[in-house]
């Protein structure tokens, strides 16, 4: 096994670093649009802490490329500004001296032969200097049209076609499309240059400590197996609100919306982690395909007017300060029907699920920032206890935080002290932050590690995108047949009107985060 990068001992490697002790061997990694900001704030530094915690190889190269005049040495102290402002590990000397050494910039536009020639000899260069052994990954942080573009040109200048004993992978940002059809576009624009297993889509939720503890919290434990299913499960949630508007994403936002955005991903990655059944293994064939059995037999309700909402913030007041609304926004078109909220109702047609609703939602300018899923409980028989003296007392609940606060609560019922049996919710926590002494590992840094070791579990294939799409593109096409204008809902709530009613009609209520 390669030794880690950096000289002698790494004092940040510790017994969380336990899942994550294989380094790959020799790579390196060339990332396209890497002045963008996810690039600049996540992609960056995390190369860096994972240099920083001993897990990528002494053989390791980063390549930028962009259209900027720079050199290399240039692009190295950008990294270096960037590294300081949002790494997450300390900064060190000599670790980011040897990371340095492998640090070059191309400059050229992405339908520029001349330029991907010359990336070309880059990556001949560092096979040679920094020993990488032709195996690099190809980081497209860029807009999806501009896929076929640079995949062209990674094809034409050779840079896709790795020799005998050598890798060449490509990773791709969401959205992937924007509806079923430019999915399926999108999938073979890619997949004709490079094989479905070298093809790794990114959703950084799936990075997430949190998430990938849905898995450990289902299948490692006897408490939640025998209960997680329709016999006791009346409901699920799913919440992932911000408190923030576009800001300045007007442009980007208008025409893909809340819906595109990040149910079609993030919450539908989330839902199918919750929903699924027992893989035979963690392996990335096994785990895919229990995903995808769930997510194909995953249905809308037959009557989309009751079974969905979507709403635009307004202008107004926001705690202390007032906020522009969403058609006030700069560069919005006043016209616009794109949704910064957006409610669905889901239904899995299997034997584990069958009549319990998922309710998945996701806004902007909510009442605040959290992400989390929600396992709400059948009422258990209260035919021992008087009504008024349990009447304060809720559904049982058990509460996934993904973010901010990671953990886990479980909500039930209890006695009040005293000499009468009132009965009232109370809550048992569980916070990462207080039962682990040590930060987990960004997201990023957990999926690009997996890049570079061609580990692919966390990576959705192109059926499972194509499954995803199926479920909301009646929902875009019957948002597009409404007239009139989207319904407003006020800064600082938890949505329009409309999703309330949603779940009124089946008696029952949204969870206040």
């Amino acid at each position: 096994m390669s030794a880690p990068i950096g000289p002698g001992h790494n004092p940040l490697r510790s017994s969380r670093d336990a899942r994550l002790t294989r380094i790959p061997g020799p790579n390196g990694l060339i990332i396209f649009g890497v002045t963008g900001d996810l690039a600049r704030k996540k992609l960056l530094p995390a190369v860096y802490d994972l240099a920083n915690r001993g897990l990528l190889p002494p053989g390791f190269a980063l390549t930028g490329f962009g259209r900027r005049d720079w050199t290399s040495e240039e692009f190295a102290d950008v990294v270096l500004e960037n590294v300081k402002q949002y790494a997450r590990t300390p900064f060190r000397e000599a670790v980011w001296e040897h990371l340095r050494q492998g640090i070059r910039f191309v400059q050229g536009a992405f339908d520029d032969d001349n330029a991907f020639d010359r990336l070309a000899e880059t990556v001949r260069n560092l096979d040679r200097e920094r020993g990488t052994m032709g195996n690099h990954a190809f980081y497209l942080s860029i807009p999806p049209n501009s896929f076929q573009t640079v995949t062209q040109q990674l094809k034409r200048s050779g840079l896709a076609a790795p020799a005998e004993n050598e890798w060449r992978r490509v990773v791709i940002e969401k959205p992937f499309g924007h509806d079923l059809q430019s999915a399926r576009e999108l999938n073979e624009t890619v997949e004709s240059v490079f094989p479905p297993d070298s093809v790794f889509r990114i959703d950084h939720y799936l990075g997430k400590e949190t998430v990938q503890n849905i898995l450990a919290m289902r299948f490692a434990n006897t408490l939640w197996e025998p209960i997680w299913n329709a016999n006791f499960i009346d409901h699920v949630q799913i919440t992932m609100a911000e408190d923030i508007g576009v800001s300045g994403r007007a442009g980007y936002y208008d025409g893909v919306g809340a819906a595109r955005d990040v149910i079609q991903n993030h919450l539908l990655q989330l839902f199918a982690l919750t929903a699924m059944e027992e893989p035979v293994s963690f392996d990335a064939e096994d785990l895919r395909n229990e995903k995808e059995k769930v997510l194909q037999a995953t249905r809308l309700p037959e009557d989309l007017s009751s079974g969905v909402a979507r709403g635009q913030y307004a202008g107004g007041w926001q705690g202390a300060k007032h906020v522009s609304g969403f058609l006030e926004e700069d560069g919005m078109d006043p016209r616009s029907k794109t949704e910064t909220f957006a409610a669905i109702t889901l239904f899995v047609d299997n034997r584990r699920w069958a009549g319990v609703p998922f309710y998945l939602r996701t806004g902007k300018r909510l009442g605040r920032r959290v992400t989390e899923i929600a396992i709400v409980f059948k009422r258990a028989s209260q035919y021992l206890f008087d009504p008024s003296k349990t009447s304060t007392m809720g559904e049982n609940a058990l509460v996934i935080r993904v973010q901010p606060n990671e953990g886990i609560s479980i909500r039930f019922g209890s006695k009040v002290p005293g000499t009468g049996m009132f009965v009232r919710d109370v809550t048992m926590d569980f916070g990462y932050g207080h039962a682990f002494t040590e930060e987990s590992p960004e997201a990023y840094e957990r999926l690009l590690l997996d890049v570079l070791l061609g580990d692919p579990p966390l990576f959705p294939r192109h059926r499972e995108v194509e499954l995803s799409w199926r479920i909301l593109d009646p929902v875009e096409q019957f948002w597009d047949s409404l007239e009139g204008p989207v319904e407003q809902y006020e800064p600082g709530s938890w949505g329009p009107q409309s999703a309330d009613d949603m779940l009124a009609r089946d008696g029952r209520t949204w969870r206040r985060p």
